[in-house]
């Protein structure tokens, strides 16, 4: 394994986190991927792929996209699924020359954005045929000569908001159509981590590894405030989620304060902090008034009533639940579950899609 390819598959690990694409249009028999239903009512589970981290619903919610890394031994390139999000089956595969982590989807579903983490890079996939029609990678390089890990992406007004992972930080600004970058933000902390568009503020949110909340405008791209929510106490914020109709901002540490915090969205004033243990993704749910966290060292992930923040229901997901999506309706949770690396870069199986019924 390559030193670049060894300290970036740690970070991505650790976080959670144009060339053209093969597309296979008749997806190959998959023996070891078989669908199975746990004891718990309404959960659906399938073993996938290696290096499974983010997913996105197509707008139509027709499609379940997961993106792969794939394995980080010995394996070149990544894929994107596209699932069928009831029954968990392939509808399709993009096999991709870069390994993918996170996910956004265009409004009108003809495009999925994966980040290249380890590349440092943005791709737009068609979804009509797999194939990458344009990417961009970005030029800034760390002190060992690596590139920037781009790490999560949000997608907002035809534009994209990229986190670099670095120290200091950056958050590049894209254009969503032509993958052409319009600005870089500089000296976002340590490692950006987490972004959120926030409806009621109009403001985006950015948590990074060095504990800090960052305040974007959207219209001129610049920080506007940051916050340090836990003050000098070690943190490394990591995921985000808002309920717009209280004004509640949600933000998770599954590493150093391991908790989730509940802020003003205004001020940044800490309402309440969680105290449910190591949190890693993170989803507020207005139909159903709960909140979601994945606990990646206990292997568990949680329904939390969204008032008393009292636990309602918890799921045992082992080894490791990562990263989460909720349907539009709010009724079906997706969970994507990792397996645990070997010193050697290798694991002991493939990751899982989750797929659980909220009703």
């Amino acid at each position: 394994m390559t030193k670049k390819l060894s300290a970036l598959a740690l970070l991505v690990a650790a976080s959670l986190s144009g060339c053209a694409a093969q597309h296979a249009t008749k997806p190959a028999p998959e023996a070891h991927t078989a669908v199975t239903a746990p004891a718990e009512t309404g959960v659906v589970k399938r073993e996938l792929a290696d290096g499974l981290y983010e997913m996105v619903l197509s707008p139509k919610g027709d499609a379940l996209y997961v993106a792969s890394a794939e394995g980080f031994k010995d394996v070149q390139g990544g894929v994107i699924y596209k699932l069928d999000p009831t029954t968990l089956k392939t509808l399709g595969r993009s096999h991709t020359d870069l390994k993918n982590f996170a996910l956004a989807i265009s409004k009108d579903g003809s495009t999925v954005y994966a980040t290249n983490s380890l590349d440092g890079g943005i791709s737009a996939i068609s979804t009509a045929d797999g194939k990458v029609k344009n990417r961009l990678l970005f030029t800034e390089r760390n002190k060992e000569g690596l590139p920037y890990g781009a790490r999560q992406v949000l997608l907002h007004d035809g534009t994209l908001y990229i986190g670099g992972v670095a120290d200091p930080a950056v958050v590049w600004v894209v254009d969503a159509e032509t993958l052409k970058l319009k600005k870089t933000i500089k000296n976002a902390g340590q490692w950006v981590t987490g972004l959120l568009w926030s409806e009621q503020t109009q403001r985006i949110y950015v948590a990074n590894g060095g504990g800090e909340i960052l305040i974007i405008n959207p219209r001129n791209n610049r920080i506007e405030k940051r916050w340090k929510p836990l003050g000098d106490k070690p943190a490394l914020l990591l995921n985000l989620a808002e309920d717009k109709a209280t004004g509640r901002l949600f933000v998770t540490d599954n590493s150093k304060a391991k908790t989730t915090l509940v802020l003003d969205i205004h001020t940044g004033e800490v309402i309440k902090q969680l105290d449910v243990g190591d949190s890693l993704a993170v989803k507020f749910n207005a139909k159903r008034n709960e909140l979601y966290i994945t606990q990646r060292e206990s292997g568990k992930l949680l329904s939390l009533d969204a008032t008393t923040y009292a636990v309602k229901q918890s799921w045992d997901l082992p080894p490791n639940p990562n990263s989460l999506l909720l349907s539009e309706d709010g009724q079906t949770l997706y969970v994507t579950v990792k397996q645990a690396f070997n010193k050697d870069h290798s694991t002991n199986g493939p990751d899982s899609v989750v797929r659980i019924s909220l009703k």
